[in-house]
């Protein structure tokens, strides 16, 4: 009787102590982050896109690709 006890005590505290130490998801902290980097990345993609060499060289793309004989 007394190994059973001492066996579920042990089990409960197992148990116990992987609820307390599991990280199934993401806190506040981590969202806010998470959120800041994305807006970030997204404002330095941007960037480069509406930059001028991004679209300096679209435009030789298309002026290029209108130019073309079909033929």
């Amino acid at each position: 009787m007394r190994s059973t006890v001492r066996t579920l005590t042990l089990h409960l505290r197992a148990r116990l102590l992987l609820a307390a130490l599991a990280d199934d998801g993401m806190s506040t902290a981590e969202y806010a982050i998470g959120t800041i980097a994305a807006a970030a990345f997204g404002a330095v993609l941007y960037g480069v896109v509406t930059g001028d060499s991004i679209v300096t060289a679209l435009t030789k793309i298309i002026d290029k690709a209108l130019r073309t004989s079909v033929g």
